[in-house]
């Protein structure tokens, strides 16, 4: 199901709790959205539709993804750039890494540890500091 855009900074900058196997369905919402924002965002997190649990789903290449509860393990690389965001008007400075490895669940709640490199590792990050009450 589309959801609607949260743009409320407050509520945006509050922790997520961790998802659980019957949140599933809101990772399937935040896929239906981010796909009809793809014309304008390549990455969402579950607080983006008002829902505050740790769940972010991106593209990777051409393949939208989904992780539960995802965690940076390992950072290399820094780097500064400027990033958007749907909920956010304009772009603002960011630090971000080149190179991370993540731990998360899938969509089945199966765990895995995955290396994302540049572009990937980029969308990923914000969507993980969405979870964690950041706001670029």
């Amino acid at each position: 199901m589309i959801r609607p855009i949260m743009k409320n900074e407050f509520f945006l900058q509050q922790q997520s709790e961790d998802a659980t196997p019957l949140d599933a369905p809101i990772a399937r919402d935040l896929l239906d959205t981010l796909a009809l924002h793809a014309h304008e965002c390549v990455g969402m997190a579950a607080n983006m539709i008002g829902q505050r649990k740790r769940i972010i789903v991106f593209m990777d290449g051409e393949t939208p993804r989904a992780m539960m509860n995802p965690e940076i393990i390992a950072a290399k690389g820094p780097y500064e750039t400027e990033e958007g965001c749907l909920s956010l008007d304009g772009r603002r400075p960011a630090k971000r890494f080149r190179t991370i490895r993540v731990r998360y669940r899938d969509l089945a709640f199966e765990e895995h540890t995955e290396t994302f490199e540049e572009f990937s590792a980029q969308i990923i990050q914000h969507e993980i500091d969405h979870c964690n009450g950041v706001v670029i």
